[in-house]
């Protein structure tokens, strides 16, 4: 099933998750936009990829619709405790939407540029 109106794309995200994904744009990491160079333009997949995509109450890293697919790059705070349940929460709400979450760390990212 192929949706193109922007009410699915977005899963009803509200006006200030847009304007906090845009402040996200403006401020990723280094992980983040080593990723970014290499989703963009279709360099990599022949699909189209979001960088800091409002989806419902979250902002995920990465999107791409098609494949209902959301890229998360996790930086160390997300081995503490209270944020890796949190992390998992948002995953299964994530599921639950229908998408396939996918996480990678900034040092798996940042070690496999360097190869």
């Amino acid at each position: 099933m192929v949706v193109s109106d922007n009410v699915s794309m977005f899963y009803g995200a509200k006006p200030e998750i847009f304007d906090k994904a845009a402040d996200l744009r403006e401020n990723m990491t280094e992980a983040e936009n080593v990723i970014w160079e290499k989703l963009k333009n279709k360099k990599v997949f022949k699909y189209k990829f979001r960088r800091q995509h409002p989806v419902d109450i979250f902002i995920v890293d990465f999107y791409c619709h098609p494949l209902k697919l959301v890229i998360e790059i996790d930086g160390g705070y997300h081995l503490n405790k209270e944020q890796k349940e949190y992390d998992d929460g948002r995953t299964a709400e994530l599921v639950n939407l229908g998408l396939k979450d996918v996480r990678f760390s900034n040092k798996e990212i940042l070690n496999s540029n360097r190869d």
